[in-house]
């Protein structure tokens, strides 16, 4: 599983930006909106844009004290659909079956800066997703129910782009005591809602995983599997220890610092610094050559760079050594890559 860390940039603003939309249309000043995040109005919406889950965090506290709407984090939530997510969300709309597409949101779920974590089980009840905050947000309450409701709402939001807008939950429970401020009514989801539960959780009949999925392709759903496996391990590169040396590197990857000068400009122990690499399943020099053939296939792909050129670039000496460790990454040559 990727775990991040709630200060680390990783992440799209697909969540910020629906705060931000349902806050402004309620006539709500952007500034406030943003107050203690690192993100101008402009760039709420671009692509470009990378948050932290701290950054998140602090939206949705914004949120609370601007915002009087009973209803605001579901409302939030199931403004967020299928085409939001890129190639997590099409990789859903393409799973050969809807227990497949359950599973896969579950494995994948950390594309979908999560701030909270999520379980899909089936027993006799029916169909369940369990949903449990992150553990900064436990010792908030207001947050902790702002975060479960809001993820309520995507979930159902999605479920409905998947199986069809006639989708409807059995059931919802929630693990904390119904509140004056905000909170789910039955009116508003459209089923039975429960106080005061051992986990919060919405039940479903499983008849509805087995539908036809109108939408299905094998073929896609491969392809797109492929490409959010790639998505995954470009977001483990990017966290923890991995992502701060990461940082380092990028910075002159021609003349790449030795593993104990990296580790002595982040001030950690080498040994330590190790241990973090080797917990996140990661080795200096797998991350040096990640990073090396990431750049490789970005000039080879989108340039007409010599491989000479490309080779002092990476920090080889000659053209020849190049050739031989993208051949060892790829198992192809420059030349082969040029041509496709």
């Amino acid at each position: 599983m990727v775990r991040v860390g709630i200060n680390e940039k990783v992440h799209e603003s697909t969540k910020l930006a629906a705060v931000f939309d349902a806050l402004i249309s309620a006539g709500f000043p952007a500034e406030e909106i943003l107050r203690g995040i690192d993100v101008t109005p402009e760039r709420v919406h671009s692509p470009k844009t990378r948050i932290s889950l701290k950054h998140l965090t602090t939206a949705y506290q914004n949120a609370l004290q601007l915002s009087t709407d009973q209803h605001l984090p579901y409302r939030i939530g199931t403004t967020i659909h299928i085409s939001t997510y890129g190639m997590y969300g099409y990789a859903l709309l393409s799973c050969p079956d809807f227990r497949k597409a359950m599973e896969f949101a579950a494995k994948y779920h950390a594309l979908a800066a999560p701030l909270a974590t999520i379980e899909f089980r089936e027993d006799r009840e029916g169909a369940i997703w369990r949903i449990e905050p992150a553990s900064h947000a436990v010792y908030d309450r207001r947050l902790y129910r702002f975060i479960a409701e809001l993820q309520i709402g995507v979930h159902i939001s999605l479920m409905r782009d998947i199986m069809g807008p006639a989708f409807v939950p059995k059931e919802i429970s929630l693990t904390y005591p119904q509140a004056d401020d905000f909170g789910l009514t039955a009116e508003l989801v459209g089923c039975v809602v429960r106080f005061a539960q051992p986990a919060n959780q919405i039940l479903f009949e499983s008849k509805w995983l087995d539908q036809t999925a109108s939408l299905a392709n094998k073929t896609t759903y491969t392809t797109v599997l492929a490409l959010c496996d790639d998505l995954l391990e470009d977001l483990r590169l990017r966290i923890g220890a991995a992502g701060r040396i990461r940082a380092i590197l990028l910075r002159d990857i021609a003349n790449p610092l030795t593993f104990a000068a990296t580790a002595k400009l982040l001030g950690v122990n080498a040994r330590s610094l190790r241990r973090q690499l080797q917990q996140q399943g990661i080795s200096f020099r797998g991350l040096l050559d990640e990073l090396r053939t990431q750049l490789a296939l970005k000039y080879l792909r989108s340039t007409d760079l010599a491989n000479e050129d490309i080779a002092l670039a990476l920090g080889f000496s000659d053209a020849a050594n190049f050739r031989r460790a993208f051949h060892r990454w790829t198992n192809k040559s420059p030349s082969e890559v040029r041509a496709e």
